[in-house]
């Protein structure tokens, strides 16, 4: 067998991601949830596999309402993280959860969460889906006049007078938002001008109209812009409530805000967006709409950073002087992290390995999944302790979109373990 090209060590790594510096490491190894990974590994059994820290979310939760005060309702987005556990740890922490599929509507009424507390937004709602929400007596948010015409029908049918709010598309968009879901042509939501019509019918046709919703993006850091997406956002819903069949009594301004995933990410500063709120709520929405409750709807930013992808190195090559770590997971669980969901230029996400954590040497490696495609990157050449086999390689930020916005059936490889730690 011919020998490998020699590997070249890095003497000093580069200033580590802010979510690495914040981890919990105890020797060796990273914490999660108190427990040390590779006994986390054995506890779960197999992996790879992601967990998400409970505590965490918690104390995420609690510095969100505390910069968001008692004016503002707070709603957890199931997308995020529709794992069973964890949406059953949120809805003792949380005011309401926002479903977007059947699924996630009947994981959220298997909590103790009162279906008057539950949302079912998104585009493309099928018949069967909302006969089974106006039953459940959740809140529908409208996306289209088609659904607002199958809600009243499955009302009449089922005896119910259905619960409605109108999704906004409104005429502008969010700069800064990494995806953005509002202005322009749209899939989501009602444009803004056909809101008034739609009103007019629906105070005719049986349904307890409650208010508005408007998500105009998502992954947003900047406080600043998303302060003047409230503001915008609340001038539309004072002007669309003139129209309004009744008093409007549902407000829920979206979210948006995002989590740092790459080095030069800051943090969003939440006591300046929960200032912006406060005031937006005292001088904009309480005035003329006294009945309204205010939400604002996260996910990401509650349970994004609470979570950790871990995978174990199944083999080690050098190719041409580059060190590569061939580990069992991969983008059929973490699509994102491979910079395949949304990324115009791949970026790595903040990697390490996690039972190496007291190395003072690094070198330049290439972590790759288990897939056959070049696709499967997890970490293009960044500075790592030497792993070895059976070494514990950690993919942070992944408790947002990671296992159920990922292809998991691609080429066939198990699931993923989830743990609520």
């Amino acid at each position: 067998m011919t020998a490998q090209v020699a590997e070249t060590a890095a003497p000093t790594a580069p200033a580590p991601h802010p979510a690495v510096a914040a981890l919990p490491v105890a020797g060796d190894e990273v914490l999660v949830g108190g427990v040390p990974l590779t006994r986390l590994a054995a506890r779960v059994g197999s992996t790879p596999f992601f967990a998400y820290d409970r505590q965490r979310i918690t104390d995420r939760v609690a510095e969100v309402r505390t910069a968001l005060g008692d004016a503002v309702r707070l709603g957890y987005a199931v997308k995020a993280n529709p794992m069973p556990a964890v949406v059953q740890h949120l809805s003792g922490l949380v005011d309401a959860l926002d479903v977007a599929s059947a699924h996630e509507m009947h994981t959220a009424l298997d909590t103790d969460t009162d279906p008057e507390r539950i949302s079912f937004a998104g585009p493309g709602k099928t018949p069967q889906e909302i006969r089974s929400a106006v039953a459940a007596g959740v809140l529908v948010e409208l996306e289209s006049a088609t659904e607002a015409r199958r809600v009243v029908a499955a009302g009449e049918e089922l005896g119910i007078v259905p619960r409605v709010a109108i999704r906004v598309n409104p005429d502008f968009a969010v700069r800064g938002s990494g995806m953005r879901m509002s202005g322009g042509p749209q899939q989501f939501g009602v444009d803004a001008e056909q809101v008034p019509d739609l009103l007019a019918w629906l105070g005719t046709a049986g349904a307890d109209v409650t208010g508005f919703h408007v998500f105009a993006g998502s992954q947003n850091l900047d406080a600043e812009l998303i302060a003047g997406a409230q503001r915008a956002t609340a001038d539309l819903v004072v002007a669309l409530a003139e129209h309004a069949p009744g008093p409007v009594r549902y407000v829920n301004l979206g979210g948006g805000l995002g989590i740092p995933y790459f080095p030069k990410d800051r943090p969003v500063d939440l006591a300046r967006v929960g200032e912006s709120l406060a005031t937006v709520v005292a001088e904009q929405i309480a005035p003329a709409l006294p009945e309204a409750d205010v939400h604002i709807e996260l996910g990401r930013y509650l349970v994004g950073e609470a979570g950790t992808y871990v995978t174990r190195v199944v083999d080690r090559k050098v190719s041409r002087g580059r060190t590569y770590l061939v580990v069992d997971g991969g983008m059929h669980h973490q699509l994102a992290a491979s910079g395949n969901l949304g990324q115009v230029i791949r970026r790595n996400y903040p990697v390490l390995v996690g039972n190496r954590m007291a190395a003072a040497e690094t070198e330049q490696a290439t972590v790759v999944g288990c897939l056959c495609t070049p696709l499967d990157l997890l970490a293009d050449d960044v500075p790592l302790p030497r792993a070895d086999l059976d070494d514990l390689v950690v993919v942070l930020q992944a408790g947002a979109y990671g296992l159920t916005a990922s292809p998991t059936a691609f080429l066939g490889h198990p699931a993923p373990a989830e743990v609520l730690v």
